[in-house]
């Protein structure tokens, strides 16, 4: 089989159902299936995709008993999947046409290529600046968190983060790709026993991309063809916006914590949590209005 797609279900139907039609209707010339995951949404939206996909013979259903996070459920799905290559796909997503099968043709024909990211744009037309990124480190994070990549947008320098500076339509190698449309060789996710269980959500494409890069293959944006992600339909609470800020200081501690110095490594710690009680009190605040 050429091709495993793991989607994972959280209370999103609609969503959903518009993802699993979108992948339906724009794919022609590959063997694959869809493996959706629900993580124990418990209402309802699992019973109804599978009332409304029990024709396909492509399509399969893993009920979680229990909500242990994305990366789980994405672990959950592979262990399932019998593909060459394994797509991890939101479920809040819409795949526009050829998207899939030339971006699994164009990884079949570069052997270098262990991860491929295509370009994803919002609702109103705009780039996802999340799905074509470099790494975090202390330096590239002071001047995103500093406002100097807002300044200077086209700054190789400035502007390493989110790249702004790269033609967003373009085909080139970079640090990481965003989760929500990520094609990975089976074989390289085997050898790196999936997702790190450790991130509920958020942090955990950021990580596999950085430990494929480190087993020597590339990571690839491919801005040809692109997918739509209605991105925080789901909308924000402040479970998820723990798990985001968490998110970095695990990346951190296992990526950076040991290379960088004992100042460096308080100013990121601060900086992660000053950041996270900011954002929760306008959280706060917006919710009395």
């Amino acid at each position: 089989m050429d091709l495993s797609i793991i989607i994972v279900n959280y209370k999103t139907y609609n969503l959903t159902k518009q993802t699993i039609d979108s992948v339906v209707s724009t794919i022609n010339n590959l063997n694959y299936e869809i493996i959706v995951v629900d993580n124990a949404s418990c209402d309802g939206s699992l019973e109804k995709l599978e009332k409304d996909f029990n024709e396909f013979s492509n399509i399969y259903f893993i009920a979680n008993e229990n909500n242990d996070g994305f990366a789980v459920a994405n672990n959950m799905g592979f262990k399932k999947a019998k593909g060459d290559y394994t797509l991890l796909l939101n479920s809040d997503v819409i795949v526009k046409e050829n998207t899939i099968d030339e971006s699994v043709n164009f990884i079949k024909n570069h052997k270098s290529i262990g991860i491929l990211g295509c370009k994803v744009v919002l609702p109103d037309g705009k780039l996802d600046k999340a799905c074509r990124r470099s790494f975090p480190t202390f330096e590239v994070s002071f001047y995103r968190m500093s406002g100097l990549s807002k300044l200077f947008p086209k700054s190789k320098r400035f502007n390493k983060y989110n790249l702004s500076y790269l033609d967003e339509n373009g085909v080139y190698p970079l640090d990481c790709v965003v989760g929500a449309f990520m094609l990975i060789r089976s074989d390289i996710l085997s050898k790196c026993n999936g997702l790190d269980e450790s991130y509920f959500m958020y942090g955990e494409d950021i990580d596999l991309c950085y430990r494929v890069k480190e087993m020597g293959y590339e990571v690839y944006y491919f801005g040809k063809y692109e997918i739509i992600h209605f991105k925080g339909a789901s909308g924000k609470n402040k479970r998820l916006l723990y798990e985001f800020h968490k998110s970095m200081e695990i990346f951190y501690n296992q990526h950076y914590k040991k290379q960088d110095s004992f100042i460096v490594n308080i100013i990121t710690y601060f900086s992660i949590w000053f950041l996270y009680y900011v954002k929760l009190i306008i959280l706060q605040f917006k919710s009395f209005f």
